[in-house]
C-alpha cells in the first residue's frame, strides 16, 4: 500500500478496524487459558448470572485479569505517545527514562518501611517515584551544555534505571521482602482483584482523557519548541500538564502490574505508520492498539505453556527488544 492510499483511508474507518481487532482479541483472551472455555461461556458470564466452574473463572479471575491488561496496555502505550511527540525523541519510553524504575524503588520502599500502607497508598508511591525517576533523567541530561539531546535522554534513562532497580534489589534482599517486590516488579496481571481496578482505573481514564483533550497542542509542540511558541502555544504549561499526565499512567500501570518496558515505544510507532503524525488520531489509537497488545501478550502467556505460565514481560520483552533495535537504527541520524 502506498502512502497516499494509505492516506486516503479516513481514520474513522482504522479507528473501527482497531476495535474489531480489540474486541476480537478480548473474546480469544477471555476463552483461552489453562481451562478453555466457549464464546457461550464468555456471554453467559458477561450477561447473566448463570453459574458454572468456567463461568466462575471467567467471571472472577480472566475477566479482571483482561482489564487491568486492556487499561494498562492503553495508559503504556498513550504515554509513550506523549513523551515521543514531547521530546521529539524516537526512543521515549517510560520504561526508558526512568519512570518505571521510579515507580518500583518507590513501591519497595512502601512494602519495606509502611507495611501497612494499603493498595492506595502503594499507588500513591509509585507516582511519587515516577515522578523523582523521570526528574532524576531529565536533571541528569540537562546538566552538559547543549540541553536535553535524544541520546543523553537515553544514556541518562538507562543510568538512572539501573540505579533505581538496584535500589530496588538491594531493599527487598536487605528487608527479606524480595519475594513482595518481585511479585509486583515480574510484569503480570495475575491475581488483579476488582478492587485493585476500581482504584486504578479512574487514574488512568483521567489521564487518558487529558491527554486526547491536548492532543492538538501535542501535534504543534512535536513539530518544534520555536513553531510552538510562533502559534502561540503556552509551552511550560502544556508539557506541565502532560508530564502530570504521563506519571498519572505510568505510575497507575506500575502499581498495578508492576514493569511492562516497551510498549510504551512499540505502539506510538506502529500507529504513526497506519494513522500519520497527528495526535487527535495517535492518541485514541495507540489507546486501542496498547490494550489489544497487551491481551495479545497475556494470551500468549498463559497459554504457551499452559497450565503453567510464562511471565508477560519475557514476552513483551522478546518482541520489544527487536524493534527497539530497528528504531534504534533507523533513527540513529536523530542523535546528532
Amino acid at each position: 500500500m502506498t502512502k497516499e492510499n494509505q492516506r486516503s483511508i479516513p481514520f474513522g474507518f482504522k479507528l473501527v478496524a482497531g476495535i474489531i481487532a480489540f474486541m476480537f482479541m478480548f473474546v480469544i483472551s477471555m476463552i483461552l487459558g489453562a481451562a478453555d472455555a466457549t464464546v457461550k461461556d464468555v456471554w453467559l458470564a458477561l450477561t447473566s448470572n448463570a453459574s458454572g466452574d468456567n463461568i466462575s473463572i471467567i467471571r472472577e479471575i480472566r475477566l479482571p485479569r483482561e482489564i487491568a491488561g486492556i487499561v494498562v496496555g492503553a495508559a503504556l502505550a498513550v504515554s509513550g505517545a506523549i513523551m515521543q511527540g514531547m521530546t521529539r525523541n524516537p526512543l521515549a519510553d517510560p520504561g526508558l527514562l526512568g519512570l518505571t524504575a521510579g515507580a518500583n524503588a518507590a513501591l519497595a520502599c512502601t512494602i519495606a518501611f509502611i507495611p501497612s500502607a494499603g493498595y492506595f497508598g502503594i499507588m500513591v508511591a509509585c507516582f511519587i517515584g515516577a515522578a523523582a525517576g523521570a526528574a532524576m533523567v531529565f536533571g541528569i541530561g540537562a546538566v552538559k551544555k547543549g540541553g536535553l539531546s535524544p541520546l543523553r535522554i537515553v544514556l541518562a534513562g538507562a543510568s538512572v534505571s539501573a540505579f533505581l532497580y538496584a535500589i530496588a534489589e538491594g531493599i527487598g534482599i536487605y528487608f527479606k521482602i524480595s519475594k513482595d517486590v518481585s511479585m509486583w516488579t515480574a510484569g503480570g496481571m495475575t491475581g488483579t482483584s476488582w478492587g485493585q481496578l476500581q482504584a486504578i482505573v479512574p487514574f488512568i481514564a483521567i489521564g487518558t482523557v487529558i491527554s486526547l483533550i491536548l492532543s492538538k497542542q501535542l501535534t504543534i509542540l512535536s513539530l518544534s519548541e520555536e513553531v510552538a511558541v510562533g502559534l502561540g502555544q503556552k509551552t511550560v504549561y502544556i508539557k506541565t500538564i502532560l508530564f502530570i499526565v504521563i506519571i498519572l499512567l505510568a505510575g497507575a500501570s506500575v502499581s498495578l502490574v508492576g514493569n511492562m518496558a516497551f510498549i510504551g515505544l512499540m505502539i506510538p510507532h506502529v500507529v504513526r505508520a497506519i494513522v500519520g503524525t497527528d495526535y487527535r488520531f495517535i492518541i485514541p489509537m495507540s489507546a486501542i492498539s496498547g490494550a489489544t497488545f497487551m491481551l495479545f501478550a497475556d494470551t500468549l502467556a498463559r497459554t504457551i505453556n499452559s497450565p503453567y505460565e510464562t511471565p508477560v514481560v519475557a514476552i513483551v520483552a522478546m518482541m520489544g527488544l527487536p524493534f527497539f533495535l530497528i528504531i534504534e537504527r533507523k533513527g540513529r541520524k536523530v542523535f546528532s
